[in-house]
């Protein structure tokens, strides 16, 4: 890979994970989703998620609801 990779915001990785926000943050909170603080806000590197995600990071079945966040 010629140039690093970039930092993205909650937004992004919710569209790439095709999720709401609020499952974004209450993984970092409950399930260690790779996030990292900048002041007030939370940067993600997309390869670190996608590496979580492949490690099985949420797990395969959600033990508090539906896996989706259809509301």
């Amino acid at each position: 890979m010629t140039a690093e990779e970039r930092w993205v915001g909650v937004d992004d990785v919710a569209a790439h994970l095709d999720v709401n926000k609020d499952s974004i943050y209450r993984w970092i909170n409950n399930k260690g989703l790779p996030a990292h603080k900048v002041g007030r806000l939370f940067r993600f590197k997309l390869s670190e998620i996608d590496n979580w995600v492949r490690a099985g990071g949420v797990g395969e079945t959600a033990s508090n609801g539906p896996s989706y966040d259809g509301d």
